[in-house]
């Protein structure tokens, strides 16, 4: 049971760092922001989407992709008697980016890609959990 919990916990943080990792670090830096941004500010982000340029948004899309197989694997991993945490991670990662795209107005190729790109990586780390957990 403990380690059931330590599972769905690790599996959520690393789901989150692999996010910023890929999204702030990585895509930002890439595809760096308008001088004067405030990416930690959602009404700036709202006010400014057109703004952001097109790779980082790419890189958003790869971020919660990449964070949903990450967290779900790991907590597999950790876990190795259930699937639970790992559908418990899955299932926060797809509600949190959900979240994001009901509420940023978003191109519909950005949307559509996220939510493409989001489901397939459920399946995903449900693939790569699957390896870990009654091994």
């Amino acid at each position: 049971m403990l380690k059931n919990i330590l599972a769905t916990v690790v599996g959520f943080v690393v789901a989150s760092v692999v996010v910023y990792l890929f999204e702030t670090v990585i895509g930002h830096n890439l595809f760096p922001l308008a001088e004067g941004a405030k990416p930690e500010d959602i009404e700036w982000i709202k006010a400014n989407m057109q703004a952001i340029p097109v790779g980082s948004k790419i890189f958003v899309v790869i971020a919660h992709f990449m964070g949903i197989i990450s967290g779900m694997a790991i907590a597999g991993f950790i876990s190795k008697t259930s699937m639970i945490p790992a559908y418990i991670v899955g299932a926060l990662m797809l509600l949190a980016t959900f979240a994001t795209i009901f509420m940023l107005p978003k191109e519909l190729w950005f949307t559509a890609a996220d939510a493409i790109f989001v489901i397939a990586g459920f399946f995903f780390g449900k693939s790569f959990a699957q390896r870990f957990v009654f091994n």
